[in-house]
């Protein structure tokens, strides 16, 4: 299993964080949210539930912030909907 490793603003899968075989990238809201607007998964990692795991990752980073999560990005907002524990945490 890959590790998740944190950059600036992201998590990323990935020797290099420039070129991660997986990532997952939010900015902070002047509200103090985590604003999620990008997953991607390389076609290597595909189909291993990773896009999920970052998922996952953000909104443990956000809990552990005392944030809330803006999800911009469709899968992000459609994962963090369909999983009951995480519902609290989105901001609509």
């Amino acid at each position: 299993m890959e590790e998740i490793k944190e950059g600036r603003n992201k998590f990323y899968v990935g020797e290099d964080e420039e070129n991660p075989l997986a990532e997952i990238t939010f900015d902070t809201s002047d509200e103090n949210n985590l604003v999620i607007d990008h997953t991607y998964v390389s076609n290597e990692l595909r189909g291993q539930g990773m896009a999920g795991k970052l998922v996952d990752r953000v909104v443990k980073h956000a809990r552990e912030q005392d944030s809330k999560i803006v999800a911009l990005c469709p899968y992000a907002k459609s994962k963090i909907e369909k999983t009951p524990e995480h519902k609290d945490i989105l901001v609509d």
